[in-house]
């Protein structure tokens, strides 16, 4: 009889201690598991807390392709189809070339314009009877009441945010922008005294496919010389927020309507 309950015994702590390996191994693999994931977590958060630090102009979120808005426009200014955007740029260059150069005007070009497609027109029309055929079918051109209506509601609604932007800045809330947009002002204006209104929406054409290009290619070399570049900016503006900006009096302005 001892000798079955020590052997019973025996059987039992045997058990036990399997029971105790198989728990040990089902708890040490749910730690690994838990382990793993707390670690995935982690990286996928320190990724994403590096991805959100890293800095960007303007404080971009989205590629350069969806910044400029996407579709024909963009593409064009990106180079996605290089024959598209070479011939757009060939064009304006060709107006350009036109008109500043040789000197050209607008009013003539138009009637030289008008004058040989009339004269084409009207002696394919006449010569149609002669080489038996058919004259050509001129569209009937008629501008819809709705386009218009549509293009003067869109240019009414610019104009009204344009009318509050300057009222917003003029109101004396934002010092800052009020200074930016000044000193934009400025700028513009001595670039209006170096070139004419042509040449200078010429060269805004060419930065628009050329600059993106270029960013886009480059974007973080340029977006760490720029957070460089803004960080000086901000402590030069602190500094002249201290002794200057600080010392004169700000009041609001009154609401008024303008017509």
């Amino acid at each position: 009889m001892a000798d079955n309950a020590s052997e019973h015994e025996k059987h039992e702590s045997a058990a036990e201690s399997l029971i105790d390996k198989i728990t040990e191994k089902f708890h040490g693999s749910d730690s690994s598991s838990s382990d793993s994931d707390d670690d995935d977590k982690g990286i996928k958060s320190a990724a994403s807390s590096a991805k959100a630090k890293i800095y960007r102009l303007f404080g971009r979120e989205q590629p350069v392709h969806k910044v400029l808005g996407g579709g024909k426009p963009a593409d064009i200014f990106l180079w996605r189809d290089k024959k598209v955007s070479a011939g757009v740029l060939g064009f304006a260059t060709a107006i350009w070339v036109l008109f500043e150069l040789i000197e050209y005007h607008l009013l003539s070009l138009v009637c030289h314009i008008l004058i040989l497609g009339l004269a084409i027109i009207f002696l394919w029309s006449n010569a149609s009877s002669f080489i038996n055929k058919s004259p050509p079918k001129i569209p009937e051109v008629v501008v819809r009441e709705d386009i218009v209506i549509g293009v003067a509601n869109a240019l009414r609604i610019e104009f009204n945010r344009a009318f509050a932007i300057l009222r917003d800045i003029v109101s004396g809330k934002d010092l800052k922008k009020f200074l930016a947009v000044i000193a934009g002002l400025w700028v513009l204006s001595m670039l209006g005294s170096c070139f004419n209104f042509l040449t200078l929406f010429y060269i805004c054409f060419v930065l628009l496919h050329t600059v993106p290009l270029l960013y886009e290619k480059y974007d973080d070399q340029i977006d760490a010389f720029a957070e460089k570049a803004e960080a000086e900016l901000k402590k030069q503006y602190a500094v002249f927020d201290a002794k200057v900006l600080s010392k004169i009096p700000k009041g609001p302005l009154k609401d008024k309507k303008f017509l």
